[in-house]
């Protein structure tokens, strides 16, 4: 999940893996798989690299839990 920000200030947290597309601009168009979609203040830049984090973060979460020895594939 990563939290982006509407026009008027508010935080929404979207989950990162149904974003379908953006669409760049003064504001970001955010559409998701489910057909939601939100205009935020976070460009398509910011809301890439916070994905890339989230997706980073959920790695590292998988390999702490990997028991000792055990070969990634």
């Amino acid at each position: 999940m990563i939290t982006l920000h509407k026009l008027n200030g508010s935080e929404i947290v979207v989950n990162a893996e149904l974003i379908e597309n953006m669409e760049p601009g003064r504001e970001t168009v955010v559409a998701l798989t489910n057909g939601n979609r939100y205009i935020v203040s976070e460009s398509a830049d910011v809301i890439t690299q916070k994905v890339l984090e989230y997706r980073a973060r959920l790695l590292a979460k998988v390999e702490a839990l990997r028991p000792a020895g055990a070969k990634s594939s």
